[in-house]
């Protein structure tokens, strides 16, 4: 007998003589590895496949899964709870996910642990074409459901994804909480990243939560939201509470939405590591971002530091607030290599326009360029703090750090507030309000407040605002 079977079988205390086969089977059902009767994946599949409510209790131990775990059809009122449980994705790995739930409600998954093939995690994988649901394009995810009504995910914890760690899609009342997620992602043919590795909640989904969750060394993007042009807006999220850091895209991105808070999240090193950024498709990390037409919105109270890219992006955002965040950068420009403005307004999706925003009590500190690029119409900038603004020196500097963004708008990278027609669309750019701001850095005694072509200041209500000159020279930490 081998010795580690005569070890198990006296651990076992077992008193008769049993052949191979049956030890075989009785060590199984302490790890749950293997068995004569069938593998500890495959109990796990039938379980999952064939009940439909109550509660499910999945055994300790790591269980190697070569496909899908699918959840019964219909089903509803479940819950399934881990107990030291791993579920590892196998080398041969295929499927959408690791656990799939379709036209299912009211299911709860708590304190599961789910790990992602290294191998594939280490494939190339290209960036959904446009107008492609990512719930169809992206596989080797770890949760996936859709058309789901009710969930509530809490305490999962994923390792090595290389799709989402959890992708929701088409679906309602939406609570995850407490999710940790570490080393996920997947990269392009180039070494960039793909936007995987995160949470994503997306096509018209509603009443969605994500709290209280850690996401660590995520490729791609940490929280996000997404739908397509053609589909329903995403409605009624709250974003709140989570931490995020080293994060090659977006630590958060609200995309095509209405009525979403993004409230006290946290966050360290967005845009990091450098390598994986996606410059070949413009993807600049940002740490609360914003696509498509979002409105009705408050991106409020967030703390970021160390942003090689932009601490907010309102591209489509209009009819919101954007109130007393903070993004500190503590290092020179050259450690920023897509370093850019604070905040961005901008208006991409044709049905929008940067309208009836109040930005106000933010404080921006270490941008490479400026600290603001206004846009539209009644919009509100009062209360905010820039500081250490333009540390890139433009135009002086221009030789090393470009300072250049369009030809026939130099001022624009040199400015505290520059006001703009648009990049996207042009748009007028009259009736803003600017007032009671602390605008500090290079040159913003002269450079506070510029306008580009076609926009006169006149035609806006500014002042009064502190501007100072200040130096933009940051000791390294």
């Amino acid at each position: 007998m081998d010795r580690r079977v005569a070890d198990k079988t006296r651990e076992l205390a077992i008193p008769f003589p049993v052949n191979a086969c049956v030890l075989a089977c009785l060590m199984a059902m302490v790890t749950m590895t293997t068995g004569c009767s069938g593998s500890a994946e495959n109990r796990v599949r039938k379980m999952l496949a064939s009940q439909s409510t109550g509660t499910i209790r999945l055994p300790s131990g790591v269980i190697e899964v070569s496909s899908e775990l699918k959840l019964a059809p219909g089903a509803h009122d479940l819950e399934i709870i881990g107990s030291a449980t791993l579920l590892r994705a196998a080398d041969n790995f295929e499927g959408r996910a690791i656990i799939v739930g379709e036209g299912v409600s009211r299911i709860a998954l708590r304190d599961i642990s789910m790990e992602g093939s290294h191998l594939t995690i280490g494939k190339a994988r290209d960036m959904a074409p446009p107008e492609n649901a990512f719930r169809i394009y992206y596989h080797d995810n770890g949760v996936l459901f859709d058309r789901a009504e009710g969930l509530e995910l809490t305490e999962l914890r994923f390792s090595s994804i290389s799709g989402f760690a959890i992708l929701v899609s088409r679906s309602s009342a939406i609570r995850i909480a407490r999710a940790q997620v570490e080393d996920s992602g997947s990269l392009d043919a180039k070494g960039r990243n793909n936007s995987t590795g995160g949470i994503l909640i997306e096509e018209g989904s509603s009443n969605f939560e994500v709290r209280d969750s850690t996401l660590r060394r995520i490729h791609g993007n940490g929280v996000w939201t997404h739908s397509l042009f053609t589909s329903p807006r995403l409605q009624d999220g709250v974003i709140a509470n989570n931490r995020f850091d080293t994060i090659g895209r977006d630590a958060i991105e609200i995309g095509h939405a209405t009525r979403v808070r993004v409230e006290h999240n946290t966050g360290r090193r967005i845009g990091f590591p450098v390598d994986v950024v996606d410059v070949e498709h413009g993807g600049t990390p940002v740490t609360i971002d914003s696509a498509g037409n979002v409105d009705h919105s408050v991106y409020a109270s967030n703390k970021f530091d160390d942003i090689n890219g932009k601490c907010i992006d309102l591209d489509g955002f209009h009819d919101g607030t954007v109130r007393e965040n903070q993004c500190v950068n503590h290092r020179g420009p050259q450690d920023y290599p897509s370093g850019h403005f604070g905040i961005v307004m901008n208006n991409t999706d044709p049905n929008t326009q940067p309208v009836n925003v109040e930005i106000t009590g933010n404080i921006i500190d270490g941008t490479k360029f400026g600290a603001l690029f206004l846009m539209g119409s009644n919009n509100r900038v009062t209360g905010n703090t820039f500081t250490h603004i333009n540390t890139a020196e433009c135009h002086e500097n221009a030789a090393k750090f470009g300072c250049v963004y369009k030809t026939d708008e130099p001022k624009m990278l040199e400015s505290g507030i520059y006001l703009g027609r648009g990049v996207a669309r042009m748009v007028e750019t009259r009736g803003n309000m600017i007032s009671g701001n602390k605008i500090s850095g290079h040159k913003m005694k002269t450079r506070c407040i510029e306008a580009g072509p076609g926009v006169s200041l006149a035609a806006n209500s500014i002042g009064p605002n502190t501007c100072e000159d200040y130096s933009t020279t940051r000791s390294a930490k």
